[in-house]
């Protein structure tokens, strides 16, 4: 435990809730994994332990705490070796709810924060759309007002609790000629006539759902916009620092997981009379490995205590991402060599852990593009602003 990040509160929640994992979630996994379909009593279980609320306002039900019980929640969810079920989780608790804390107004805060932090309500964040990603911008989707209402069209993908959530924090252009700066947010019933959403099958991640989401002529009242109508661009942007961040941690996280099980079985496995955790090659590659690795969550570390302090850390949240999700790649890879033919296999964790990584260097902007916005700051001196607070 690093006394410079974690006080012993931190480390006796971090046991509880590893506790609490291994208990009610990690049986279920492999079913969720084959069904595609989490099951909602375990969202209730987590509300009920107040996992949801670590971050939110107490006047929610939530529990104020700092990033650094975020930080734990998120390393923890990467060890039960079920990337999309950790997705479904993070992805309602700091994908969508970040938004409706951020910008929702009291009535929204009092119906859909409130009952995400109980896991009664599932939220999903709809940003990426199938002719554009990280090019937020370009986005098509459009919100045209009518009176007291607003009308959605448009479709979005890739979207995390696309399928069975309750509520769709949804981006949409109310003025599309004045392009980045014509996006607004908006919350979305799932049941409100013409959403739609379709399943998509994906190479990993397979326990959550992941939906393509058609709107057509989607009717919500007006006050389900959040925050000001325009400043969309900015509030994504501003949470953009976070969610890169988060996965950050969740790279460092689960390549910690690959070495710590590779590892132990390299210290059972034997071969040519002796375990194979004596041989020179294997040794050093692990060596390099884990410096990498460390290297990475140290780095994560001091971003998580920076934004913690409310510093803006957009740079530096992309630098976690661009190298943690690169790293745990590379070491995911390693380790399943170390395990030979097991590795290879289903029964073994280090083939699903392999598949689910991949994505880390994909969702929530590519690298390709990370690495361009890290070009703009320190290249060209753009300097990224955070929104301003209404």
């Amino acid at each position: 435990m690093d006394k410079r990040y974690f006080t012993e509160e931190h480390q006796l929640f971090r046991e509880s809730l590893q506790e609490f994992l291994k208990k009610e979630v990690v049986p279920h996994i492999n079913k969720w994994e084959e069904t595609g379909h989490i099951e909602r009593f375990i969202w209730e279980k987590f509300g009920e332990m107040g996992f949801f609320g670590l971050a939110y306002p107490e006047e929610f039900g939530g529990l104020d705490l700092d990033l650094f019980y975020t930080v734990i929640f998120l390393e923890e969810l990467q060890k039960v070796n079920s990337g999309g079920f950790a997705a479904a989780m993070w992805a309602h608790a700091y994908l969508a709810m970040t938004h409706l804390n951020a910008e929702g107004g009291q009535a929204i805060k009092e119906k859909y924060l409130a009952k995400s932090i109980t896991g009664e309500m599932i939220g999903a964040m709809a940003v990426t759309e199938p002719f554009g990603g990280s090019d937020v911008a370009g986005m098509r989707t459009t919100a045209v007002k009518k009176g007291d209402s607003y009308i959605i069209n448009g479709s979005k993908t890739f979207i995390t609790n696309g399928v069975y959530s309750d509520y769709i924090v949804v981006a949409a252009k109310t003025s599309p000629e004045l392009g980045n700066k014509g996006i607004s947010m908006f919350v979305v019933d799932r049941d409100t006539p013409g959403v739609s959403a379709t399943k998509l099958d994906k190479l990993g991640w397979r326990a959550s759902d992941t939906g393509e989401i058609a709107f057509d002529n989607v009717e919500i009242p007006a006050s389900h916009l959040m925050g000001e109508e325009g400043k969309g661009f900015p509030y994504i942007m501003q949470h953009f620092a976070f969610e890169r961040l988060i996965m950050g941690v969740n790279a460092h996280a689960r390549a910690e997981f690959a070495l710590e099980y590779a590892v132990q079985y390299m210290s059972e496995r034997e071969a040519f009379g002796q375990t194979i955790n004596k041989f020179q090659a294997l040794r050093h590659t692990m060596a390099d490995c884990f410096a990498d690795m460390e290297v990475c969550k140290e780095f994560n570390y001091s971003v998580a205590a920076r934004l913690d302090k409310g510093e803006y850390v957009v740079k530096e949240a992309t630098i976690s991402k661009l190298r943690s999700t690169k790293m745990a790649d590379e070491v995911i890879y390693q380790c399943l060599q170390m395990l030979g033919g097991y590795g290879y296999m289903e029964e073994y964790p280090m083939a699903r852990l392999l598949r689910d990584s991949r994505l880390g260097p994909i969702g929530g902007g590519t690298s390709e593009i990370l690495r361009e916005i890290i070009a703009k700051m320190v290249i060209d001196k753009k300097e990224y602003k955070p929104a301003v607070k209404h």
